[in-house]
């Protein structure tokens, strides 16, 4: 066989498999997802979500849990959108910077408790928890509380956390996870924050 042919039989193979799985997959369903793991890019995929949402004409809710003290130019950004999408930054920065566990504490439940008020109201058809992994592992929040109201939200509302240290009940719950691995970071050669690549 030639390698046209070869590639050609190749491409055939698959598209009789995904135009399979595509066939099979009929369900409809808010999903959870989760995107933790140590290198960067969890709150930038999460917020690209919210683009599509925003594409889609869906309504969505981004309450930022840790982050506080940074004006970001996605927040910004996003905010332009208007009654489309909702903004709430809560946090009073990172948690090695306030050094204050009942302080931070306070902070993530004033958090969680506007974060549950979206997870009831069906006009939401995204809510994004920003680095709620992190109040998780911290124990700012129960678990047991978070997956119960996740279980009891519109059935079809997705529903997208991130942040490093995601918890194996919450990922066994998930529908969808993604692991940032990180290979290369600049920070670590002494280079800082940019704008446009980490605000």
């Amino acid at each position: 066989m030639t390698d046209h042919a070869e590639h050609k039989a190749k491409m055939e193979r698959l598209k009789t498999s995904v135009d399979r799985r595509i066939a099979a997959a009929q369900k409809e369903k808010g999903l959870v997802v989760v995107y933790t793991g140590a290198g960067k890019g969890k709150t930038t995929a999460a917020l690209g979500m919210v683009l599509r949402c925003i594409g889609h004409g869906i309504k969505v809710a981004v309450v930022q849990f840790i982050k506080g003290a940074i004006d970001t130019a996605e927040e910004r950004t996003l905010k332009s959108f208007g009654n489309q999408v909702t903004f709430l930054r809560m946090g009073e920065g990172y948690t090695w910077e306030t050094q204050d566990r009942e302080r931070d504490t306070k902070h993530a439940q004033q958090a969680w408790a506007a974060a549950c008020k979206f997870l009831g109201d069906p006009f939401y058809g995204m809510v994004i928890l920003d680095e709620f992994n992190i109040a998780l592992q911290n124990d700012y929040i129960r678990l047991d509380e978070v997956l119960s109201v996740l279980k009891r939200r519109p059935p079809m509302q997705h529903v997208v956390m991130t942040g490093r240290g995601a918890s194996k009940s919450l990922i066994e719950q998930a529908d969808l996870v993604t692991e940032m691995k990180q290979v290369k970071h600049p920070f670590r050669k002494g280079i800082k924050a940019q704008p446009g690549v980490e605000f």
